[in-house]
């Protein structure tokens, strides 16, 4: 999670125009994802999970809270989601990927099922249940809880739901937060429809 919210900084932050691109040190100054501390940091990150290493629970919601404070923050966490779903995603083979994609869901929804589950287990520290027509994913201990006001990191669990399903399913239902920690309800749960487009 901390090398998808860093990424996403990199991304928000990179210069849009080749104007931009010419003050590039003196952009560095004033937008964290163009800093050398930063890409340090993306460094070490990307080494601890080559190595299957988890970044301490504190660690990554000191950067989550720092994230927070940017008025874009709901974009970088809904852009760090997506990265996160994506780069989970890369890590199933291809060939198995396909076969969710391609056969009907009657088939394709178990084997979907259980790659979400060990996704939200390994990549969100949450659970993921099926509850009727829809999936609930719960995470009891949220990185993102208390990141930023009116639950704005909340959006980077949503994003990650949503980017799973899309593409491991071409899901296109809607993604609701239905409960938040950060509320006292508990637990934060999502709930996604669990139906394919067109199928």
């Amino acid at each position: 999670m901390p090398l998808a919210l860093l990424e996403a900084v990199r991304t928000v932050d990179a210069p849009d125009h080749e104007l931009d691109a010419e003050f590039v040190p003196e952009l560095r100054n004033k937008k964290l994802g163009l800093s050398d501390t930063v890409f340090a940091q993306v460094r070490r990150y990307a080494e601890a999970v080559r190595r299957g290493q988890r970044i301490p629970f504190d660690e990554a919601a000191a950067l989550a809270r720092l994230v927070g404070r940017r008025p874009d923050a709901e974009v970088v966490f809904r852009s760090a989601g997506r990265y996160l779903a994506r780069e989970a995603c890369d890590r199933i083979a291809a060939p198995v990927r396909g076969v969710m994609r391609g056969l009907p869901s009657i088939l394709s929804r178990p084997l979907a099922l259980r790659h979400i589950r060990r996704i939200a287990a390994r990549f969100l520290n949450g659970e993921v249940t099926r509850v009727g027509s829809s999936l609930l994913l719960s995470v009891g201990k949220s990185v993102t809880r208390d990141a930023g006001p009116r639950q704005t990191g909340c959006a980077f669990y949503e994003a990650t739901l949503r980017e799973l399903l899309h593409m491991l399913v071409d899901g296109a239902g809607a993604v609701e937060h239905v409960r938040c920690g950060s509320r006292g309800e508990g637990t934060c749960a999502w709930r996604a429809e669990w139906r394919a487009a067109g199928r």
